[in-house]
């Protein structure tokens, strides 16, 4: 296993980490559901044997089960791993909630103390109106100086405008906490007095956070990368490899290899749900040299290249919509995408599946386009959007 400066925090973090969050389960004859401890114990041992000292949980995984699971399987080796576990800040809603969110974490794990405690998927609405209004830092810190917690952390969801926003003013909130006279005593805490490393999605499909992610690291932030496979999406056998020019690898390795080739990524998070997986990801994981800082620039450049070669180079922008009809252009053309430049037919046809048949919020289809041409004028890449609606969604609607 290799292990990487998490940061500032003084932590050496393994490449891996272990994702408790579809850990194996039972569901009992009244309907509920537990963990499988005897499997997870073995799960977890094994990852720990193979060096893995990562485990990241939080309050509602495995249906609230999770860290009572964890803090079992963890507990024989507990003083020689790192928990992280997170706050849902829904919970939070007066001074004095954090905390008590905290030490129902503490209590189900059956430990004393929290490694990587994190405001739970937040984004800038949530920063802004909620953690410094009601001075969450500020309370963060106070726990960090009782023992309660050891790093202050966040998980994010939303831009990369955003996140920078977040690391900007959240690494400084913690001075201006004090500043403001909030009544902390705090002793010489290391990794710095505000937010210290962020948890945030990356991976081959989804490189948006990328610069932001070299930024973190040089804000001294160590950073976690949760969906290194996209959620599973690049386990399926694919050509990828191959169209980017790259050694003969499976996607699944290749996936894994590009994010831990990110030199400003410090641990690559999997939620493993089997001894084989904890396996084949620590063989990944122990490699010296994933990949190159060379190659990974080489793929990334390549992805690109794959794209805007491609006959339909949608970048996402979104700036076609809102469409007058409702059609998310934007996620069809993705869906697409996926097939044409990736080679990822299951993940296209998923896509395109899940789009026009959410339960809760169907797509429109694109034969509902009344050729109003809006689209077409905002669109920066001068794509024919409306012909390319009518032959995109006929090939996916015959995967």
């Amino acid at each position: 296993m290799q292990y990487r400066p998490f940061g500032r925090t003084g932590v050496n973090i393994s490449a891996l980490g272990f994702g408790c969050m579809r850990l194996p389960e039972i569901q009992l004859e009244n309907g509920d559901w537990q963990v499988d401890q005897e499997k997870t114990n073995e799960m977890l041992m094994r990852a720990y044997e193979l060096g893995v000292n990562y485990f990241d949980t939080a309050l509602y995984y495995c249906h609230s089960n999770s860290e009572i699971a964890i803090g079992k399987a963890l507990k024989p080796i507990r003083d020689k791993v790192y928990i992280s576990t997170k706050c849902p800040l829904e919970l939070v809603k007066a001074p004095g909630d954090f905390r008590k969110v905290l030490m129902e974490s503490l209590r189900k794990l059956d430990t004393p103390y929290i490694d990587f405690y994190h405001f739970w998927g937040i984004n800038q609405r949530t920063f802004d109106e909620k953690i410094v209004p009601l001075g969450l830092i500020a309370e963060a810190q106070q726990l960090k100086a009782e023992g309660l917690i050891r790093h202050i952390s966040f998980s994010f969801h939303d831009s990369p405008e955003a996140l920078k926003h977040i690391i900007d003013h959240g690494c400084a909130q913690g001075q201006a906490d004090l500043a403001a006279g909030a009544d902390v005593v705090l002793p010489d805490l290391a990794g710095g007095t505000g937010l210290e490393t962020v948890l945030l999605q990356y991976n081959l499909l989804d490189r948006a956070n990328e610069e932001m992610i070299q930024y973190a690291a040089q804000k001294g932030l160590g950073v976690v990368v949760m969906g290194p496979v996209g959620g599973g999406r690049l386990a399926a056998p694919t050509e990828l490899a191959a169209k980017l020019g790259t050694e003969a690898v499976s996607t699944y390795e290749l996936a894994f290899r590009f994010v831990l080739g990110n030199p400003g990524v410090c641990c690559a998070l999997s939620g493993m749900q089997n001894i084989d997986m904890v396996e084949k990801n620590a063989v990944v994981a122990s490699l010296e040299n994933p990949m190159s800082e060379e190659e990974w620039r080489r793929v990334g450049e390549s992805l690109e290249n794959l794209k805007k070669f491609s006959e339909l180079y949608c970048t996402g922008c979104g700036y076609c919509q809102p469409c007058p009809k409702g059609i998310n252009i934007p996620r069809i053309f993705q869906a697409y995408t996926y097939l044409n430049v990736y080679g990822l037919r299951d993940l296209a046809k998923n896509t395109w599946n899940g789009y026009l048949n959410d339960q809760k919020n169907p797509g429109v289809h694109p034969d509902q386009c009344v050729n109003c041409g809006y689209c077409e004028r905002k669109c920066p890449q001068h794509l024919q959007v409306r012909e390319l609606l009518k032959r995109v969604s006929g090939v996916l609607a015959g995967l």
